[in-house]
């Protein structure tokens, strides 16, 4: 066995040995300080990512609840305009009607009466096919 007499290669080889536990540890605790830190930037974006969808889907259920109160407030709105349009298509036609029988001719009034018919007639298709496109 050789021993190593020269004072200044016994000096480097305790520092050397007597470094190395602690670098060791500093870059292991550098490492779990990165990894805690990875970690928990990880947790904490799920977590974020979470909130958003929760409150993505609370805003989402509020406006659909509002467009489905507007729409069956316009949909009752146009069924009450049919139903008010259905009553003056009758009546008309029970005028018509009337008219029809006391007129010996055609006359004006009664040309005018199917003029009337046929607008409240064309209204209330229209207000039918909104409320198809509506449904």
């Amino acid at each position: 066995m050789q021993t190593n007499t020269d004072p200044s290669s016994a000096y480097q080889n305790r520092t050397s040995r007597g470094k190395s536990p602690s670098v060791m540890l500093v870059l292991i605790i550098w490492v779990l300080l990165i990894a805690a830190g990875i970690t928990s930037a990880y947790l904490y974006s799920n977590h974020m990512k979470q909130e958003m969808v929760r409150q993505i889907q609370a805003d989402t259920h509020k406006q659909m609840n509002e467009l489905k109160q507007s729409y069956e407030a316009r949909f009752a709105e146009l069924s009450g305009e049919v139903k008010e349009l259905e009553s003056k298509v009758q009546s008309f036609n029970e005028l018509l009607t009337f008219t029809k029988d006391n007129a010996t001719s055609k006359t004006d009034n009664s040309n005018k009466l199917y003029t009337q018919l046929n607008e409240v007639k064309k209204q209330l298709s229209e207000l039918q096919r909104k409320m198809d496109l509506l449904k």
